[in-house]
C-alpha cells in the first residue's frame, strides 16, 4: 500500500512529505523505545510511534525507516519537523491510538516488520 492509502485509512494529516505519498509501504513497526526500533525494525518500513522528539527522526534515518506515523494526535515541535524535512522522512499524524492504528492497517493488508500473518 502507499503512504496515501495509509493517510486515507487513518484519516491522517501530513506534516512533511506531501510529494512522497506514492511511496510503497509493505511493512510496519510500532514502538516507543527507539532502541527497539534500531534492534528489531526492518529497513524501508513504516514506524508507528507516540514519541515526537528529534531522536525519532535520527533513529528513523539510521534504521532506514520510510515514514513515521504519530499516534493520538501527537504533533512534533518545529525542530523535529524541520529535521524530518531535511532528512526527507515523511511525517503523518493520526487521532487513533497505537492499537487502533495497527489494527486498521493490518485489516487493510499491511503486515508487521516480521512478515507474520498470524
Amino acid at each position: 500500500m502507499t503512504l496515501d492509502d495509509i493517510k486515507k485509512i487513518l484519516g491522517a494529516v501530513v506534516l512533511t512529505g506531501n510529494d512522497d505519498l506514492d511511496t510503497e509501504i509493505t511493512r510496519a513497526y510500532c514502538a516507543d523505545l527507539m532502541s527497539d526500533v534500531l534492534a528489531f525494525s526492518v529497513t524501508s518500513s513504516l514506524l508507528i510511534t507516540g514519541l515526537t522528539n528529534t531522536q525519532v527522526i535520527r533513529t528513523a534515518e539510521v534504521a532506514d525507516i520510510k515514514a513515521i506515523i504519530f499516534i493520538r494526535s501527537k504533533r512534533p515541535e518545529g525542530e523535529t519537523i524541520a529535521l524530518a524535512e531535511r532528512k526527507k522522512i515523511p511525517l503523518l499524524v493520526t487521532d487513533f491510538s497505537m492499537f487502533d492504528t495497527c489494527g486498521r492497517l493490518y485489516e487493510k493488508g499491511l503486515r508487521s516488520q516480521s512478515g507474520e500473518n498470524v
